[in-house]
């Protein structure tokens, strides 16, 4: 009788420790973009190829169960906001455009229509924000992240003004679903002159605020998220930011281990080129069962 009773004790800790672990991820389960752990970066990698910020990336991943995709965006010569990483020599040659353009057009920005008819490692499409928006619109649970490389804040509000336009051209419903990242806290008003819109991720790889300074800045301005690279991560930090009302993503993140250990931490997600979202559920319901 006494082992049947111990036994009984031992099923219900195990049931109550498998429980608590379960439900204290099921309250982290969040609206919009932050239901999602996984954030693609530079729209995930395709065939191994990070960086591209491709439209076969974006579909291929999508396909994958992916449903957020941070995207860099640049102006084009002619004041277009573009896909693109960086306008340089290396970034041409690393997206096999090198051989595709001339000596003098490699190491600057192209015009529109040089970007567009420019193929990246040969066969795929590059884009642009009306491209974007026009998929945005065709996959209602697609959420995109903008990464907007422009220094200064009249090409900023320029890239997100396009993204404006071309969403009132295809659905200005979309714009629920672009989730913008700023870099530092003067940006916030100036994404608001252009449009107010409803996500915002805080980045904190170029800002020199200290931390209570973010908590302070997450909480008085309904921040949704916060990013970081690996070295500013620390559990208090995580803990506070969470306090405040805002999940952390950590970033670049591209091995399943170093997600969980930073999950461990009380980080949310990662933002990663190879990853995908299917993993990062299995991973948290191998947590969430592990008694």
């Amino acid at each position: 009788m006494k082992r049947i009773a111990a036994v009984l004790i031992l099923l219900l800790v195990t049931v109550g420790t498998l429980f608590w672990a379960h439900d204290s991820q099921s309250e982290e389960q969040r609206d919009g973009f932050a239901n999602y752990r996984l954030i693609a970066h530079a729209m995930g990698s395709i065939r191994e190829q990070a960086y591209t910020n491709a439209y076969e990336a974006m579909i291929a991943n999508y396909e994958k169960g992916t449903r957020v995709f941070e995207i860099d965006f640049m102006l084009t010569s002619d004041r277009v906001a573009v896909a693109r990483h960086e306008w340089t020599a290396n970034m041409s040659k690393m997206l096999g455009q090198d051989e595709e353009l001339p000596e003098h057009k490699q190491a600057g920005a192209l015009t529109h229509d040089e970007f567009m008819n420019t193929p990246i490692l040969g066969m795929y499409q590059p884009m642009d924000a009306d491209g974007i928006m026009k998929v945005l619109s065709k996959y209602p649970d697609m959420y995109i992240v903008t990464d907007t490389k422009e220094q200064k804040d009249e090409d900023i509000q320029q890239v997100l003004r396009s993204l404006v336009n071309a969403a009132k051209k295809h659905d200005s419903s979309a714009l629920s679903r672009v989730v913008v990242q700023i870099y530092n806290e003067p940006m916030l008003e100036k994404v608001k002159e252009v449009y107010n819109f409803p996500s915002i991720i805080y980045t904190l790889y170029a800002t020199q605020d200290t931390e209570s300074q973010v908590v302070d800045f997450v909480q008085n301005n309904d921040i949704d998220a916060v990013t970081m690279p690996e070295y500013k991560v620390n559990q208090n930090f995580v803990a506070k930011l969470k306090k405040a009302g805002a999940v952390t993503y950590v970033h670049t993140i591209n091995d399943t281990q170093q997600a969980a250990n930073y999950e461990k931490w009380g980080v949310y997600g990662v933002y990663s080129d190879v990853l995908t979202e299917q993993e990062m559920e299995d991973m948290n319901t191998r947590f969430a069962w592990k008694p």
